[in-house]
C-alpha cells in the first residue's frame, strides 16, 4: 500500500438542495483560482452535469466521488487527480446525509461519507431566510450528529439585511460556529434549470460572465482567508496499490457528444483515454456520423428529447450508425437508449422515428420521473463486458417505455436489491440501458 493524496480540500455542502451550493461552489473555485490557487474540484454524487459548470470556474476538470457506487481503490484513483494541486473543494449533493437506505460499495452515498473518508471540513451553506437565531439550531444538528465528521462553518445565504445578519450571527456566536460568509439576498444569481437539473454549462448563453459574477460575489460577502485556512485532509490512511480507473470497453470508442448526447462520467471518459484507448467524438446534431473504424459506437445520456426532430432528421448519423450495428457494438445509455429505439414521443405527443435499431419505443408525453442507483448484472456482453459482469450505476429520467420487444440486457435491481423493471435491452450487436454505468463491480 501507499500513501494517499493528501491535498486539503472542504466540502461545500447543505441541509437541503436548493440552498444555494452551486453559487457557493464556482464563486468560491473563481476566487480561488483568480487568486493563484490550483483548485481540484470534485463532485460528490451521481451528477452529470455540475462537473463541466466546475471545469469552466476553475480550468481543471471535475470527478465524481461516489461512496454507493465505487470501491475503495477506485475512489483513491480519482482523489488522486488532485495531485499538484494547492487544494480540492468538492460540491455536495442533496442534503449533506442524504443518501440510499442500503450500503453500496463503501457507503451510502451521502456527501458526509466523502468528506469523513477524505478529512475534508463542511462548509454548511444556510439559506437562513425566514429564520434568524433559530439558523443555529439546524447549524448545530449539522456539526453534531457525526462526531467523526470534521465541520469547518456555515456560509449564511439570501440574508435580508444587516440587521438580519446580525441576529443570525448572534445565535452562531452563542452555538460556538464560525460564519466564514453572509451572503445577501440576489435573485439574478441563479442558473436556469429544466427537469434533470441545471441548463448545461455548454448552452448557457454566458457562463464565463455569470461564474466572473459569483465570484465578486463571493470575494465581497465571504472570508476567502478563512476559507482557505479551514481546508483540511485525513492523509495518515494508506490507500490501495490496485486502485485504477476503469478500463475501457473497446479500443476505439466513437463517442457522440453535443447537447443532446453529454452525460457520461469524466472518471470514464479519462480511465479509458489512459489504458490507451481512442475517442473518436461526433455530433448527432451536426449530422455526422460515428467515424467508420470505430470498434464501438456509444451514446451518451442527455436530452434527446429536445431535439428529437433534428436526431430524426439527420440522415447521415442514423444511417452510418445503422451501418455500423450491422459489424460491431453499439451501446446506449438512457438519452442515447432512447435513440436506438423504434421512435421517441416527445412532450408534445408528436411522434419522431429514431434509429430502428432497438424494439423501443419512448414518450416524454407520459412523464414519470425514475430515480435511484442501480445494480446490474450483464446477461449479455456489452462490447469488452462479458456476460455476467455487474456493474453499479444510476438512472434519471422523465421518459416512459411505451413498447419493448427485445430481450432484457440486464438483471437489475434498485440500491435495497429490489428488481428494477426497465432492464435495458440488446438485439444484434447492440445493446442500451436506461441507467448510466459508473463502474463495475470488483
Amino acid at each position: 500500500m501507499s500513501a494517499p493524496s493528501s491535498t486539503s480540500g472542504l466540502m461545500i455542502a447543505a441541509p437541503a438542495s436548493g440552498t444555494g451550493k452551486t453559487t457557493v461552489m464556482l464563486g468560491l473555485l473563481r476566487a480561488l483560482t483568480e487568486d493563484g490557487l490550483a483548485v481540484q474540484p470534485f463532485k460528490s454524487g451521481p451528477d452529470y452535469i455540475d462537473p463541466a459548470f466546475h471545469r469552466a470556474a476553475c480550468g481543471r476538470a471535475s470527478f465524481n466521488l461516489d461512496s454507493w457506487a465505487m470501491n475503495a481503490g477506485l475512489l483513491d484513483a480519482i482523489a488522486d487527480e488532485a495531485a499538484g494541486a494547492d487544494m480540492v473543494l468538492a460540491e455536495g449533493s442533496m442534503g449533506l446525509f442524504d443518501g440510499v437506505a442500503s450500503k453500496g460499495a463503501v457507503g451510502n452515498g451521502a456527501s458526509a461519507d466523502m468528506a469523513r473518508r477524505m478529512g475534508w471540513p463542511i462548509v454548511l451553506v444556510l439559506d437562513v431566510s425566514g429564520q434568524a437565531q433559530s439558523a443555529a439550531a439546524t447549524a448545530l444538528g449539522f456539526r453534531s450528529l457525526d462526531p467523526d465528521l470534521p465541520f469547518a462553518g456555515v456560509i449564511l445565504n439570501r440574508v435580508a439585511s444587516p440587521r438580519h445578519e446580525r441576529l443570525v450571527r448572534k445565535g452562531l456566536e452563542a452555538a460556538g460556529i464560525p460564519v466564514l460568509g453572509a451572503l445577501p439576498r440576489h435573485g439574478d444569481l441563479t442558473l436556469p434549470e429544466r427537469h434533470l437539473g441545471l441548463v448545461q454549462a455548454a448552452e448557457h448563453p454566458d457562463l464565463d460572465r455569470a461564474i466572473a459574477d459569483y465570484a465578486a460575489f463571493l470575494r465581497a460577502y465571504a472570508d476567502l482567508d478563512a476559507v482557505r485556512r479551514a481546508a483540511g485532509a485525513k492523509g495518515d490512511e494508506p490507500k490501495l496499490d490496485d486502485g485504477r480507473l476503469p478500463a475501457p470497453p473497446a479500443q476505439r470508442i466513437a463517442m457522440a457528444r453535443d447537447a443532446a448526447f453529454s452525460f457520461i462520467y469524466p472518471h470514464l471518459l479519462e480511465g479509458w483515454r489512459r489504458a490507451g484507448a481512442e475517442l473518436l467524438p461526433f455530433s448527432p446534431l451536426a449530422d455526422e456520423a460515428p467515424a467508420g473504424h470505430a470498434d464501438l459506437v456509444w451514446l451518451p445520456g442527455g436530452y434527446p428529447e429536445l431535439h428529437a426532430g433534428t436526431i430524426a432528421a439527420a440522415a447521415t448519423f442514423l444511417s452510418g450508425l445503422r451501418r455500423h450495428a450491422e459489424t460491431r457494438p453499439v451501446h446506449g445509455e438512457c438519452g442515447g437508449y432512447m435513440v436506438l429505439g423504434e421512435a421517441l414521443i416527445d412532450k408534445g405527443g408528436e411522434r419522431h422515428r429514431m434509429a430502428g435499431l432497438l424494439g423501443l419505443v419512448t414518450s416524454h408525453a407520459q412523464r414519470k420521473m425514475h430515480l435511484g442507483y442501480r445494480h446490474a448484472e450483464l446477461l449479455v456482453p456489452v462490447s469488452g463486458l462479458a456476460a455476467g459482469t455487474r456493474l453499479r450505476g444510476h438512472e434519471f429520467h422523465y421518459s416512459t417505455i411505451v413498447e419493448q420487444n427485445d430481450p432484457p440486457l440486464a438483471y437489475v435491481t434498485d440500491a435495497d436489491g429490489a428488481a428494477v423493471a426497465e432492464a435495458g435491452s440488446h438485439r444484434g450487436h447492440v445493446t442500451g440501458t436506461y441507467f448510466h454505468m459508473i463502474a463495475p463491480v470488483r
